[in-house]
């Protein structure tokens, strides 16, 4: 059951640290623990700047910067005319290395699914020639695969693989199994290389995702080896509102 927007407000003014920093630090930090510890949940309705205002005292300004740094951040959305409310956390994977995506989602308590939407065999093009590392009209294999994520396409993966290595690569159900499961069986990967930015989709990306064209998508280029020879170069393209990297290093 939601919680009443009062008792919300009791328990955040509570919450409120007793730290020498700015007002709307210490109302951002009360906000982000209730989020992180699940006493807030995912599309839970919060309190507006007017409830907050007139239940601790602070100013409009100070609350209003809260809530929008805590938006701009990715915590919290607001919806024009509905109010605002608990962001739903976005999947994420490392920034460093290459999983299945199956098992990302599965991690995550969620259901995977798959839609193949190419699978066929073919020459290089002089521009995948590169990409692989081959001739010209070298035999490969393209496929282009949606991924879902309890119902909600979450990835586009476009892929283009070395047909000398991955024997029967376009007989495989990729419903059933995904393309990376299938190549690391056929030809483990030894290393890889991969390019991260932010684009806008095209409009055949933004039916596909289910998104507007005005939102940024992360699109990640990869190419993986398998001892000298390139197996695969994949385009994986996310809609930025579900999707995030995360990476940790040391020194």
């Amino acid at each position: 059951m939601t919680a009443p927007t009062s008792t919300l407000l009791s328990n955040l003014f509570d919450d409120l640290p007793d730290t020498p920093q700015p007002i709307y630090a210490k109302l951002k930090q009360a906000i982000s623990l209730k989020i992180s510890s699940g006493e807030w949940q995912a599309n839970q309705r919060v309190p507006s700047e007017a409830e907050v205002v007139n239940a601790l005292g602070m100013s409009r300004m100070t609350v209003n910067r809260a809530l929008r740094e805590l938006t701009a951040e990715g915590l919290l959305v607001r919806h024009q005319g509905l109010g605002t409310f608990v962001a739903e956390k976005k999947a994420h994977s490392a920034l460093f290395e290459v999983h299945n995506i199956a098992e990302e989602i599965s991690a995550r308590g969620h259901q995977h699914k798959a839609q193949l939407l190419v699978l066929e065999s073919a020459k290089a093009s002089v521009e995948e020639a590169m990409m692989l590392g081959v001739r010209t009209n070298h035999e490969i294999y393209r496929s282009v695969v949606l991924h879902f994520e309890n119902e909600l396409p979450i990835q586009i993966e476009e892929r283009v693989v070395n047909a000398k290595l991955t024997p029967d690569y376009d007989k495989q159900d990729f419903t059933l199994q995904t393309s990376y499961a299938y190549l690391m069986s056929v030809a483990p990967m030894t290393e890889g290389e991969h390019l991260v930015e932010a684009i806008l989709p095209s409009e055949l990306e933004c039916q596909r995702l289910q998104i507007s064209a005005q939102e940024p998508c992360l699109q990640i280029k990869r190419r993986t080896w398998s001892g000298e020879d390139i197996v695969t170069a994949a385009r994986l393209l996310h809609p930025g509102s579900r999707f995030q990297l995360f990476g940790h290093f040391g020194r």
